[in-house]
């Protein structure tokens, strides 16, 4: 399978872009490909979950240790230490979950899923008296979503070619569905809670450093449990590192991710559960959906993401004319109202 036309086409649209905004958009591409990746090989060789994430931590901790050395500088305050280390936590409850709910519905389900998130943004908004139409439309979405109007085999809007499309296989399902969006939903508190321990960009660095050390540990002991009953010995003990999923997650999918996404949000204003980040990935997904020739309606899923991409505008707008412009950026990623002073929050 070529991957060069892919690339070629992203290289064309980013010509028009800006430098940064090509970094975020192939970051994008990079960590989304890595997913499909890891679909694929999952799906395939059928190790656990918990033991392939796990062996891809225990690198990604190493680069994360070396590269910022969290021990060095100021030393670190236990009000600051101790949420980080609880943030760690969270992260590996996240990317257990995200696992599962990348093989039980896909890696389509599983990428928008994520955007889930957006709903803290609807709390926010009923705070502050606003309609919560938004909830209703992100709701709609993954409905539609859960029903396989993505796909090519149930979407009532594929219409290619005069022949009907055997149905080979059943539709996610509501309740599949509750495993990504939880995912999406941990995901989002775990930004939450990183942005409000860390007001530095290089202590968020540092910080970050100790959360994904942390989510190892937390995930050590499940990772040998799944050893000891013998399910995950081929993860764990094997590692398959030549393997092209294995490489790229650990690099695209947890490193070069959390640098690309600290450039879009600290210099672009682009934040992860927004409606313009929605839109790139959006992009990346069609184009390998077709390279990876899944089960697929282009125009099925361009629907659930207009519907899902106005929901988190919606769930994440609160009369923006009111707000300071890095009061709108925090709620833009589910945070509440912040109170602290502008000066102390990072430019």
């Amino acid at each position: 399978m070529s991957f060069i036309g892919p690339l070629l086409i992203l290289g064309d649209l980013a010509i028009w872009s800006t430098p940064l905004q090509v970094i975020h958009v192939l970051g994008n591409f990079m960590r989304i490909w890595s997913v499909y990746s890891l679909y694929s090989y999952l799906s395939n060789s059928g190790d656990s979950i918990v033991g392939f994430i796990f062996s891809c931590l225990v690198p990604t901790s190493i680069i994360f240790l070396v590269l910022q050395k969290p021990w060095k500088g100021r030393l670190l305050p236990n009000s600051q230490v101790v949420p980080t280390v609880v943030n760690g936590g969270i992260l590996a409850f996240y990317f257990v979950l995200w696992g599962k709910g990348l093989l039980a519905c896909g890696p389509l389900v599983a990428l928008l899923a994520e955007y889930a998130g957006a709903v803290l943004g609807v709390l926010s908004a009923a705070l502050y008296g606003r309609k919560i139409g938004g909830l209703a439309a992100m709701l709609v979405a993954y409905y539609l979503l859960s029903n396989g109007w993505s796909t090519r085999t149930h979407s009532p809007l594929y219409s290619f070619g005069s022949e009907p499309v055997e149905k080979a296989r059943q539709t996610i399902g509501v309740k599949e569905m509750v495993v990504p969006i939880t995912a999406g939903i941990l995901s989002a508190l775990r930004r939450v809670l990183a942005r409000r321990v860390s007001l530095k960009n290089q202590l968020k660095r540092r910080l970050h450093a100790i959360t994904i050390a942390s989510a190892t540990c937390f995930l050590f002991p499940f990772a040998m449990w799944d050893t000891i009953l013998g399910s995950a010995s081929d993860s764990i003990v094997k590692l398959q590192l030549p393997s092209w999923a294995y490489l790229s997650t650990v690099l695209f999918g947890m490193v070069l991710i959390f640098y690309v996404d600290n450039v879009a949000e600290e210099k672009l204003h682009l934040v992860f559960s927004s409606p313009r980040h929605l839109m790139v990935s959006t992009g990346c997904i069609i184009v390998l959906e077709m390279v990876y020739q899944m089960d697929f309606s282009l125009l099925g899923f361009l629907v659930c993401s207009v519907i899902l991409g106005f929901g988190i505008f919606e769930a994440t707008s609160l009369d923006r004319s009111k707000k300071s412009p890095l009061e709108t950026h925090e709620l833009s990623n589910g945070v509440f109202h912040n109170q602290l002073p502008i000066s102390e929050l990072p430019s």
